[in-house]
């Protein structure tokens, strides 16, 4: 059943897509793109697709993640998380599956111009992208389901995302760009460790087997910490190695908004870590934007 709105479909469509998710799928192509300038290796038109098609994939997951779930039945009446319009019945499920689908076609659109780019090796980071942000939560096998969403949000929020942006501008990946990868990956996983926090107990009594539901509130709340703090601790160690890099000290800018969100996931729980989740979020956009202006002043001083 849909039930009645005053919204606007374009409001509603808007809602579907979480927006305040994209700042977190923008923030590896910052730092891909940031590496590739660093490195006098970039592109602005392979930069530019690289935005595009990470946008379209965080909003296909998004679209994934909010019929499949309410499918699986994770998400019912007691949700604590930002509104979903399937479990709303703002959209029906099948206008939530095309959605999901358009929005991946898009993504496969602009993957071809990478693939173009880049070779082979796009098509298949590509290809295991969408099929991975499917299978988070749809499938025989949901990733999310059985406690691997950590490991997918890594790998292709994290490693995938940021030097695959770098590849299709520089046609390699350096041992920089790996490790500037790394805290990058973290942080995404800090948002997903976030929002399985929050959704600990419902999780639990849907069967949904998170990392969060196998071990616990409180060990959960230390993963975060360990989270972010090995993301600031990475920057230390690359310019430790190259002094050159020295301007990666901005990102500790950062830090006292890191400790403000921390206490908020130490202390709070249910619905009030909606702040921490949108808060961990906006922390991988702001670290990303400081560490890519960090390599930016590498470059030119």
């Amino acid at each position: 059943m849909v039930a009645s709105s005053t919204k606007s479909p374009l409001e509603i469509w808007w809602l579907a897509i979480r927006p305040r998710t994209l700042p977190a799928a923008a923030a590896p192509v910052l730092v891909g793109s940031a590496l590739a300038f660093y490195q006098n290796a970039f592109q602005f038109f392979p930069a530019l697709a690289a935005l595009l098609g990470a946008l379209l994939l965080q909003i296909g997951a998004n679209l994934a993640n909010d019929v499949f779930d309410f499918k699986k039945g994770a998400d019912t009446h007691e949700r604590l998380g930002p509104p979903r319009v399937t479990q709303l019945g703002l959209l029906t499920p099948n206008q939530v599956l095309i959605g999901m689908g358009v929005t991946f076609a898009l993504a496969a659109l602009v993957g071809l111009y990478l693939i173009y780019v880049g070779g082979w090796v796009i098509l298949l980071i590509g290809g295991l992208a969408i099929i991975s942000a499917i299978a988070y939560t749809g499938g025989p096998f949901p990733l999310g389901y059985h406690g691997l969403g950590e490991i997918f949000v890594f790998l292709f929020f994290g490693l995938a995302a940021v030097c695959g942006t770098y590849f299709v501008q520089a046609g390699t990946v350096t041992p920089l760009v790996w490790i500037s990868a790394v805290p990058i990956g973290l942080l995404a996983v800090a948002i997903l460790v976030v929002n399985n926090l929050r959704d600990l107990d419902t999780d639990r009594a849907a069967g949904k087997k998170t990392v969060a539901v196998r071990i616990g509130a409180a060990q959960t709340i230390r993963e975060y910490a360990l989270l972010v703090a090995l993301a600031f601790a990475i920057p230390l160690l690359l310019f430790a190695t190259n002094f050159e890099l020295v301007w990666l000290v901005l990102v500790y800018a950062a830090v006292p908004y890191a400790l403000r969100i921390y206490r908020i996931v130490k202390n709070e729980h249910g619905r009030a870590l909606n702040a921490a989740l949108g808060g961990t979020a906006q922390l991988e956009f702001i670290y990303a934007l400081l560490f890519a202006l960090g390599l930016g002043l590498a470059r030119v001083l």
